[in-house]
């Protein structure tokens, strides 16, 4: 079993600004093999599919917050997924809604 934070070689800032409900989305597709088949980078890019908050990322892998962040922000850097803006005061209903959404699918996924 690999620890957390050697995934990210200790590391537990990402010079990514990602806010904890900011949906992430996959750029492109991974090439094949390009990472073993449990390693999270290849999961993360998969579950991005689906536009997943970095939280439910998170929750759903079952990796701790900071490594989450890091990982993300690594395959941001890399081209591979992109994070889409949060809500703002000018939100509409329907994004507010689809926050809320997120937000319950991410603590379920806890659970």
């Amino acid at each position: 079993m690999v620890r957390p934070y050697t995934l990210t070689a200790g590391r537990t800032h990402t010079d990514v600004p990602l806010p904890l409900e900011a949906p992430v989305q996959t750029l492109r597709m991974a090439p094949p093999n390009q990472w073993p088949v449990n390693d999270p980078r290849g999961r993360i890019v998969e579950l991005c599919q689906g536009a997943p908050s970095v939280a439910e990322i998170s929750a759903r892998l079952n990796l701790p917050l900071g490594v989450a962040r890091v990982l993300v922000g690594d395959l941001v850097t890399s081209g591979y997924l992109r994070v889409r803006a949060t809500l703002t005061e000018a939100s509409t209903r329907d994004e507010r809604r689809d926050l809320i959404g997120r937000t319950l699918r991410g603590l379920r996924a806890l659970g």
